[in-house]
Formats: structure tokens, sequence, C-alpha cells
């Protein structure tokens, strides 16, 4: 049996990806092809975009590059702004969230260790193809099947607190 190597390269546009209204995901590291050990996404921020309600993962550590605009990120009880070249660490079992803190487009990079998360996001994308309001149970369960811990009630103080929108509503 044939072992299937690793890319050697990643193109800019030839990753599968998706828009949220205005939280992008594009996969281009995918947890099988680093043994499990991370995964990598791309997430384009559109101005002023929050990226999630307040959440902490129970398995997951994240770092976020920043390539371009300004990083918003609550860590905990801790704002930062984070600008290009920057790396903003977001441990797991710490509250947390992300935006756009600027009025152009903000683009990162994010490694999450270990892999398996950038699952989650494709399921999300699921969720929230269908037509009218998504599926809240279904949220819910993809939530406990990542071990993710989200506070949706905490979008309007967000937005309000920091000058963003919720890209999904």
């Amino acid at each position: 049996m044939a072992v299937q190597l690793p890319r050697i390269t990643i193109t800019a546009d030839g990753s599968e990806h998706v828009d949220l209204g205005g939280l992008g995901i594009v996969w281009k590291i995918e947890g099988a092809e680093a043994e499990g050990r991370f995964s990598v996404v791309h997430h384009p921020l559109a101005p002023r975009a929050l990226a999630a309600p307040l959440h902490r993962h129970s398995r997951e550590d994240e770092y976020s590059y920043v390539l371009e605009g300004m990083l918003g990120a609550l860590l905990g009880d801790e704002v930062v702004t984070a600008g290009p070249g920057t790396w903003v660490f977001k441990p797991r079992n710490q509250w947390h969230t992300f935006w756009n803190a600027g009025d152009t487009p903000c683009e990162i990079i994010e490694i999450i260790s270990p892999a398996g998360f950038e699952d989650f996001f494709r399921e999300l994308a699921e969720v929230y193809a269908t037509e009218g309001e998504p599926d809240l149970s279904r949220f819910a369960d993809l939530c406990a099947q990542y071990g993710l811990d989200m506070n949706p009630d905490s979008v309007p103080g967000l937005c309000e607190r920091f000058g963003v929108r919720h890209p999904l509503g």
C-alpha cells in the first residue's frame, strides 16, 4: 500500500472555501495531511465583522496570525488589537472571540492544534445553508460534538461594545 505524502505547496486560490456573510473559511491544511497534529484555515473577515459569539474550546488551541488589517480579540477579560505580522494565542478552555477591528478587510491564518476542528466549519456552513432561520438545535448539537461551549447571547453586547456586526444575524 502506497503512503500518501502531504502536499508540497498550497496555492492561494485552490482550496475549498465558504463565506458565512462576512466570515470566510478557506481550508489550507487538513488534519489528515498533518497526521492529526494540526490544521490550518484562512479566515478573511469583512470590515467590522464579529467572527463568533463568545466561546471556548475544550480540545484545541488556536494560533491566529494577522496577514492584513486589524484583528480585535477578547481573550478572557483582556482585549487585544493586532496588526499584520502579529500572532494571537487562544488557548483551550479560555473564553474568547475575535473580529475585524477595522474598516478594511482583515485576513488571518489560524493554526488549530490538534486537528479536527476544521470540520466544525464545514458542518456550520451546512447548518446555515438552509433557507430561512438556521436550526438552533442542530447548531447546539454541533457545538457539543466538537467540545465547544458557545454563548450566543453574548453577540448583542459584543456588537455594541466593539462596534461590530455578526455576519449571521
